[in-house]
């Protein structure tokens, strides 16, 4: 068992090296530093895009004279890929918790959730010498500091983007992602987690999100059409949103400047895009939002289906109609779960005469809101019963950017 010093050692001295090292070098840094924490090996496993697959980010060779895993490492050769549905992996990056089974020589074999902050990159295979509460506060300590290096260099690294995505992706899909914001953010106040499919494919859809002082501003739009022109038109949609939040704008200006940008920018192309734009006040509880010809927003309460939230319409972003824009209003309460989604959830299906539909998706929601599931897990979940009732095809984007309210933090 490693005493303070030593655990204090090896995570500043992984934190040091870490910062100038690039993705590929991380798995050799926690090799070389693990030890000093009590554990005889640390393998990194990220998950894939689609949140599918867990895979192993393989050690490469150092710089000469830095030694990787220490010798006596017993090499059972793990899997470089593990399926997260039906695995022991799998559960516990579905549970966000650590799981542990008997390994050789009297040490435990740990799988620890690798995460940036709720967001869940994957897990950690450590075998631990001394499984006690001291070694798991160390474990803990230790995937949490490679989490932070994982998230901090992902964004600048091609080896990243290979590991996690199963096939190509087209340019219009490529735009969005780089585009989006994390997949989960979660504090004491609130929760936040969106998923979109298809995954490589998708032309359109976008999802947004940012705190601010005492608020949170959500987003969902759903642009016309399935090509390059719709990616186009969702980054501008979302990019221009986000500048006009940054200065200042309430919701309808917003709206309306936006409108305009795309008039400029499309001319006559009759390009068009719907949109919820919320604003939701964690001190208050009041939630404001515009829809410019969107579904309207679910509210679940108390674990079940409340209401569809519902606003004057005001036609899609981009026809130039020129009718005013009604900001609306509505009153949350601690624990509601705020659904935006786009069509592409509730018609899956529809070409083979059963759509998978509202009320099967909401049920979906309220159901695994009941069994306690991290509101990421849930999402996964979901996206993964979608496209199950679509045979794996989507043939419209689908998103869902869904918001739980946990009171105002004392």
């Amino acid at each position: 068992m490693s005493g303070p010093r030593e655990v204090h050692d090896a995570l500043s001295g992984l934190l040091r090296e870490g910062q100038q090292a690039t993705l590929e070098e991380l798995p050799l840094l926690a090799s070389r530093h693990a030890p000093r924490v009590g554990v005889r090996q640390c393998l990194i496993y990220l998950t894939d895009l689609q949140q599918t697959t867990l895979r192993l980010l393989a050690q490469h060779d150092g710089p000469a004279g830095h030694a990787g895993a220490p010798d006596d490492v017993a090499e059972d050769k793990p899997p470089d890929e593990l399926r997260i549905d039906v695995t022991f992996a799998g559960r516990a990056f579905q549970e966000v918790r650590i799981l542990r089974k008997p390994a050789e020589s009297g040490m435990e074999c740990w799988w620890v959730p690798l995460c940036n902050g709720a967001e869940r990159l994957g897990v950690l295979r450590v075998l631990v010498e001394a499984p006690d509460s001291a070694a798991e506060d160390d474990v803990v300590a230790l995937a949490g500091l490679l989490a932070l290096l994982v998230a901090g260099k992902r964004s600048f690294s091609d080896s990243y983007t290979h590991l996690v995505r199963s096939r190509r992706m087209n340019v219009a899909a490529e735009m969005l992602w780089h585009l989006l914001p994390p997949l989960t953010f979660s504090n004491t106040e609130v929760t936040i987690a969106g998923v979109l499919e298809p995954a490589y494919e998708v032309g359109g859809d976008a999802f947004d999100y940012a705190l601010g002082d005492g608020d949170v501003h959500l987003a969902i739009f759903d642009a016309m059409g399935h090509d390059v022109a719709a990616g186009l038109a969702a980054n501008l949609v979302m990019a221009a949103s986000r500048n006009l939040r940054r200065q200042g704008a309430d919701l309808a200006e917003a709206s309306e400047a936006i409108e305009n940008l795309m008039l400029r920018e499309f001319g006559e192309t009759a390009r068009f895009v719907t949109a919820v734009m919320a604003d939701f006040d964690l001190r208050t509880g009041i939630l404001s939002w515009v829809n410019r010809g969107h579904h309207p927003p679910v509210l679940i309460r108390g674990g079940r289906w409340i209401t569809t939230l519902e606003c004057p319409p005001t036609p899609p972003l981009g026809l130039g109609l020129e009718l005013p824009v009604d900001i609306c209003h509505e009153q949350l309460e601690p624990g509601d779960r705020l659904l935006l989604y786009t069509d592409g959830i509730i018609e899956a299906g529809r070409h083979r005469g059963e759509e998978f539909g509202i009320v099967r998706f909401v049920d979906f929601i309220v159901r695994h809101s009941c069994a306690d599931l991290p509101v990421p897990e849930t999402l996964r979940r979901l996206i993964k019963d979608v496209m199950d009732h679509h045979d794996g095809c989507l043939q419209d984007d689908a998103t869902v950017l869904l918001t739980e309210w946990h009171g105002r933090a004392v």
